[in-house]
C-alpha cells in the first residue's frame, strides 16, 4: 500500500505492506517524526493532519488519543496521532501532513 506524507511542503511516498502504526511506518521510512513516547499515546509528538478526503476513512479516535491531543499545539478537526492509526489495506493511498510540532 502507498502512504503520502507531506513534511514542510515536500511530499514523500512510502510503500509498505506492514500493518504497523503509521508513526512506525513513517519512522522506518526516514520521515523525521519525533515520536518521543515511542507510540504509547502520551506525548502528541507524532501529530499529523489527515487529508480531508481521508478523515472519515481512518478509524475513530480513542478517548486516550482525544485526551493526548487536548495538550497538543495546532489542533485541527483532522488532527490525529500517527501512533494510533494502524495501517491496513483499506488505507492504501492515505495522505497526511506531519504537524510542525512533530517534526524532529
Amino acid at each position: 500500500m502507498k502512504i503520502f506524507v507531506e513534511v514542510e511542503g515536500k511530499q514523500h511516498e512510502i510503500e509498505t505492506t506492514s500493518e504497523l502504526p503509521l508513526m512506525e511506518v513513517m519512522r522506518d521510512a526516514g520521515i523525521p517524526v519525533l515520536a518521543s513516547c515511542g507510540g504509547s499515546c502520551a506525548c502528541a509528538t507524532c501529530h499529523v493532519y489527515v487529508d480531508p478526503a481521508w478523515v472519515d476513512r481512518v478509524p475513530p479516535k480513542s478517548p486516550d488519543e482525544e485526551a493526548t491531543l487536548d495538550g497538543a499545539f495546532g489542533i485541527e478537526y483532522n488532527s490525529r496521532l500517527s501512533c494510533q492509526i494502524a495501517m491496513a489495506p483499506e488505507l492504501d493511498g492515505l495522505k497526511v501532513i506531519l504537524a510542525p510540532d512533530a517534526i524532529g
